[in-house]
């Protein structure tokens, strides 16, 4: 009789049992934001300059989310004064500031990257990079008093008063038992993800022809045409119906040229399955390209995004869920906390639909409305904000407020509200958006 193999105790009948262990728990600041993208950055450095002790958490190996590990590298709807000016000032500073029209502008992601570093560190703000966050904890008032991450330093337990979900996909809310929901419904169409990349020429004026944004105050249709008949010249048909060339500054471009369709935000194989396509048929197209000659000569691929852009991640319900009839009335709100300007933008939900139309703004005409604050405020858990587009709406109101420049503003009022309510021993929800409004203006010197 043939040997059996010892019976491992820690796998039970459904599966793997893990051993139950004790963690020090770090109790040493007042708020905790999860995500250092263009909402988390201005939610923890708000939250600091309001008098609060913070600790961001980032997963990636630099701050800044999709407008650096996801090369972005242009902010839409940026109108809104305050964090968003101070970004633009010292971007100009560095030389990396190319307006577009008075409410977007092109810069250098790598320039980004060390602003936001040099503003937490002045803030005081804690980072921790690498770090991902893997379990919410409730006290018996249903409220959220600490978080786990995972990191190199292995599983840490982490202690504050108020929470601020900046994941854009909803992480944090979902771990602490939100409701959420994504895409058209949880079983999606959901919007596609595009991969972005950045890439170099000799001489960049002789791209403007296939540039939709070159020194333009507007985007430009005749240059979109012009790029997809240069692809048609190699025999490729981008995935995006709209490809997209970005002149940046110098001889930098950010290139916008593929969908990846169905894929869920909460489907890592999907998403490393479709990261995989994306940046394949980004190289394929910029070799194609460079063989041209021409314009192209010298054409060099820089680099592709760390994270793949995405556009529909979880959207966790709050205490005022944002629907398409906000943005039709243009609906103010007495606890207004940014004024969105932004059209609604969807990008084809398939494939098919994208031989239509690229995008659409599925027959909504948006007049300038207003997030309120309980949209950033979880209705299912105490002790927590949302900032982004993770915040509470509806797939249509998403598709118009998702863009970075809101995400700042978002980022600031959920920061100066939870510093405000960690340092009243309160709930964010108690905080009268009146007084948090006012202490903003003074942080931004307009009292």
């Amino acid at each position: 009789m043939g040997e059996t193999e010892p019976a491992d105790p820690a796998l039970g009948s459904c599966g793997l049992l893990e051993p139950v262990r004790q963690m020090p728990i770090k109790d040493d600041v007042d708020v905790i934001v999860c995500g250092s993208g263009p909402a988390g950055i201005a939610a923890a450095i708000m939250a600091a300059r309001t008098g609060a002790k913070v600790r961001l958490f980032e997963v990636h190996g630099c701050l800044g989310g999709v407008w650096t590990a996801g090369l972005l590298s242009y902010v839409l709807d940026a109108k809104n004064s305050g964090f968003n000016q101070e970004i633009i000032d010292k971007l100009k500073e560095r030389s990396s500031y190319n307006p577009n029209g008075a409410k977007a502008y092109f810069y250098d992601p790598e320039e980004m990257k060390q602003l936001l570093e040099e503003l937490c560190v002045q803030s005081g703000v804690k980072v921790q990079l690498f770090s991902r966050i893997v379990a919410a904890y409730k006290d018996s008032a249903n409220r959220l008093t600490t978080v786990v991450t995972e990191s190199k330093s292995g599983r840490q337990a982490w202690k504050a008063r108020v929470f601020i979900d900046a994941t854009g996909d909803g992480d944090l809310g979902n771990l602490a038992g939100c409701e959420w929901e994504l895409g058209e419904s949880k079983a999606c169409p959901c919007q596609p993800m595009t991969m972005m990349a950045m890439v170099t020429v000799p001489d960049p004026e002789k791209l403007r022809p296939f540039a939709s944004h070159y020194g333009a105050p507007s985007w430009r249709k005749e240059p979109v045409e012009n790029f997809r008949n240069e692809m048609a010249r190699f025999g490729h048909k981008a995935t995006y119906g709209t490809p997209s060339l970005f002149h940046v500054r110098d001889g930098l471009f950010n290139l916008m040229i593929n969908h990846e369709y169905a894929v869920r935000a909460d489907d890592a194989a999907a998403i490393t399955e479709a990261t995989f396509r994306a940046r394949s048929e980004i190289h394929t197209i910029t070799r194609g390209l460079r063989k041209l000659g021409g314009a192209w000569d010298g054409l060099l691929l820089v680099a592709t995004a760390e994270q793949i852009g995405v556009r529909d991640g979880r959207r966790i319900k709050g205490r005022y869920v944002m629907s398409k009839d906000d943005l039709i009335e243009g609906r103010q709100q007495e606890d207004g906390v940014v004024t969105v300007t932004f059209n609604v933008d969807i990008h084809a939900v398939t494939k098919k639909d994208n031989e239509t139309a690229a995008y659409h703004n599925a027959g909504v005409k948006t007049k300038p409305y207003h997030i309120p604050l309980r949209a950033l405020i979880a209705k299912d858990v105490d002790g927590l904000m949302m900032a982004g587009r993770c915040i509470s709406g509806d797939f249509i109101s998403h598709a118009s407020y998702r863009v970075t420049g809101n995400a700042v503003a978002m980022g600031e009022a959920a920061g100066v509200t939870a510093a405000l309510a960690a340092g009243g021993k309160q709930q964010p929800h108690d905080i009268v958006w009146k007084d948090a409004a006012a202490k903003l203006a003074q942080l931004h010197g307009k009292a």
